[in-house]
């Protein structure tokens, strides 16, 4: 009667409609779905304020940033803040940026950067800022392309097809862009229209001991006092359109910029982020998911420890090694972290078995009711994910540790796919001229001695047991002549001694002297035949084994959504994120993080004086921050007589979100969001407002920097403060 009761329990917990703090919703149906239990929970505002395109709305200063080759991928998101362009982010957002400006002369890691005036801002080539003009439902006139008799390769290809028709159409004449992605696992499509601003300016950031206080060490964690901010400006043409980088373009005047309350945030104050989360997963079966857990986090957070372990070492060896590797770092251990919570996250909540609760009784619906396209489906994801299994750890291995791992094998595959074309370019000099700026760009930020022991720690992790012999390429094996020792340290150093890839000046004689004969040289490689052998069993063997898996449960996922829609009417569904713009609204709140473990809802400057301890990378406070401190120089940033670092809330994000403006009931900035609280990371997939946290840095804190620590009275000027 118990275990009834208990499934009946978890039933209904899982049909009721989402709940407040859950969900990223889509901005143009916020007054269809939303706006009302918005309003009950504290919102001042109407969905037109949020998003309108008749007339300027809070969406108009909201920023995607991405990349040149990529910008409907949004890495991060910004706010604008000021009527001259001027954005803030995160720091981690900017870190590549902050890096690639940096040398041991400039050190804008170590010691922060702030222009003095408008000509003194960095340029940064390829970086994008992407402002959302309108959002559209295209999905009947997709689903009018669409046929039931089509394959599931058949259907992609057609919807493609349509796609980049409706794309065109929607812009023709203008020097916008489109872009149209699919929502609820294909059942629904929306097309994004954007102005794409692709001069993009480093205004400032703190030094990495502020902006990056607490490292790996806090990432992912709560409490939190991490001054994870940066400050960038948009530029834009005469007119105000987007424009190329040039020296005549001018700071863009936006459409809306934020206004700015330094009045302070209480517990159980209503919260808003408006943003552009990456990916989410919340309704992946049982199956998926105990795969997550059990094969694929596992291993993969495996890997990257070894890879970590050296890379940090290194930097701990050498100022040098640091800058070259701090991004590198911080790239690595970001997911790797994330995974570990994600797992603890999952058990606790006991994803797996609340699914399969859904799940049957997704089977007994389905069967009452006669739904016969839904009969069996359950069991047709259980044998796929059984097949799935070798496949997806042969991949992780070839990704993770393989292709992955040594930076040195991706930069060997990379310079020879570009050999390969070579007959194919008609100007020789100028091929050799971008090999060679590439080669540069990446011995900038290389370490041979480093890469050839973390080149060593893979393969010792490639030759496991774990992975079926067949999957183990034979280039990661080791030779009659190392095997007897088992010795993959000098393996490893040999194949770097002799391959031309790890010797900087020797392949840029060899560009140097390029010709249709030399480049067969390369082709015997050792590091080249390592990054083929690897590359080549993945592209022949795993790969396409996966695409036929995961085609079939694309096709699984869609009738799933569709099918729980069905048997649940009663339940407002909201999509998985994909990079769009979303609104996600909860509260401010603390929350119990183990037994007899509580968590307020904020940290203070006092916190970081706790912390600070000068042996420790990640917790040396500057000096000019501890005299702040001590004379008590806090300017007006200050709540009960400290300054506020950073605070939590309930909203629902994910990666992307970073950077987002976290607003106030009226939609004022009150700070930016930077990341979630360890125990709760499982909310990729499975959200709990009991310890789903998201992370933001209170406004006031990048205030007080900006000003006290920084002296950069020309960007307080600029905005818009409410006291």
């Amino acid at each position: 009667m118990r275990k009834i009761a208990l499934c009946f329990l978890a039933f209904i917990l899982l049909t009721l409609p989402s709940l407040a703090d859950e969900g990223m919703w889509i901005p143009m149906l916020l007054k269809k779905y939303n706006i009302e239990d918005m309003q009950k929970a504290g919102f001042k505002l109407t969905a037109e304020d949020i998003y309108d395109i008749n007339q300027a709305s809070l969406k108009d200063a909201v920023i995607g940033l991405g990349n040149e080759g990529s910008p409907f991928h949004h890495f991060c998101t910004g706010e604008i803040v000021s009527d001259q362009g001027l954005v803030i982010t995160n720091h981690h957002c900017s870190f590549g940026m902050i890096q690639a400006h940096s040398s041991l002369e400039h050190n804008y890691l170590r010691d922060g950067f702030w222009a003095q005036s408008m000509a003194d801002e960095l340029i940064n080539p390829k970086i994008t800022a992407s402002i959302l003009v309108r959002m559209e439902d295209v999905t009947d006139k997709i689903n009018a392309g669409l046929n039931a008799g089509m394959s599931e390769n058949e259907r992609t290809k057609k919807v493609n097809e349509i796609c980049r028709k409706l794309e065109a159409e929607a812009v023709k004449g203008t020097n916008l862009a489109a872009n149209i992605k699919p929502y609820f696992n294909g059942n629904q499509y929306f097309l994004s229209v954007f102005k794409i601003f692709r001069d993009v300016r480093l205004v400032g950031a703190p030094n990495s001991a502020i902006g990056k206080f607490g490292g790996d060490t806090d990432n992912w964690t709560w409490p939190r006092h991490t001054g994870d901010f940066s400050v960038l400006r948009i530029y834009a043409g005469p007119d105000n359109e987007p424009a190329a980088i040039s020296d005549k373009n001018v700071p863009y005047k936006p459409a809306k910029f934020f206004k700015i309350s330094a009045r302070g945030v209480q517990e159980g104050d209503f919260t808003m982020v408006f943003g552009y989360p990456g990916t989410t997963n919340e309704y992946l079966t049982s199956y998926a998911i105990d795969q997550i857990a059990t094969v694929e986090d596992p291993h993969k957070i495996k890997i990257r420890t070894a890879k970590l372990d050296v890379i940090n070492a290194a930097m701990e060896s050498d100022e040098l090694l640091r800058i070259k590797y701090a991004a590198k770092a911080a790239s690595v251990a970001n997911a790797w972290k994330k995974w570990q919570g994600e797992i603890k996250g999952l058990d606790r909540f006991n994803t797996v078995d609340n699914k399969r609760v859904l799940e049957n009784n997704f089977n007994n619906w389905a069967k009452s009711n006669g739904k016969t396209e839904y009969i069996g489906l359950t069991d047709r994801y259980k044998a796929l994910y059984d097949a799935r299994k070798e496949y997806i750890l042969a991949a992780a291995y070839a990704s993770e540790a393989g292709l992955g791992g040594a930076e040195i094998i991706k930069f060997a595959r990379e310079i020879e796919h570009a050999l390969t074309n070579y007959d194919k370019f008609a100007d020789k000099e100028q091929l050799k001229k971008s090999l060679k700026n590439y080669i540069e760009a990446f011995y900038k930020d290389y370490d041979v001695a480093t890469d050839q022991r973390i080149l060593t720690e893979m393969f010792k992790l490639y030759n496991n047991e774990e992975i079926g012999e067949q999957w183990i390429p034979s280039v990661v094996r080791l030779s009659p002549k190392y095997a007897k020792l088992n010795d993959y340290d000098r393996y490893a150093a040999n194949l770097f001694k002799k391959s031309i890839f790890t010797h900087k000046d020797n392949l840029l004689k060899f560009i140097d002297n390029l010709s249709e004969k030399s480049i067969t040289k390369i082709e015997k490689d050792p590091i080249l035949g390592v990054a083929t052998g690897i590359y080549t069993l993945y592209a022949n063997k795993i790969r396409p084994e996966l695409s036929k898996i995961e085609s079939e449960l694309k096709l699984l996922n869609r009738l799933w959504i569709a099918g729980l829609m069905e048997m649940q009417p009663e339940k407002t569904f909201y999509p998985d994120a994909n990079s769009t713009l979303r609104v996600a609204y909860g509260k401010i709140a603390g929350y119990h993080a183990t037994d007899a473990v509580y968590y307020m809802h904020y940290t203070t400057l006092k916190g970081i004086m706790e912390k600070d301890n000068p042996n420790i990378y990640d917790y040396n406070v500057p000096q000019k921050l501890r005299d702040l401190y001590k004379n008590r120089d806090f300017g007006p940033y200050t709540q009960d007589g400290e300054v506020p670092v950073c605070f939590i809330a309930t909203n629902h994000t994910t990666g992307g979100n970073s950077g987002s403006p976290v607003l106030d009931a009226e939609g004022n900035l009150i700070g930016l969001n930077f990341d979630r609280a360890w125990e709760g990371v499982m909310s990729d997939m499975q959200y709990s407002p009991e310890i789903c946290r998201n992370i933001a840095v209170d406004i006031r804190y990048v205030l007080f920097i900006i000003d006290k620590y920084a002296g950069a009275q020309r960007l307080i000027d600029e905005m818009v403060i409410i006291h």
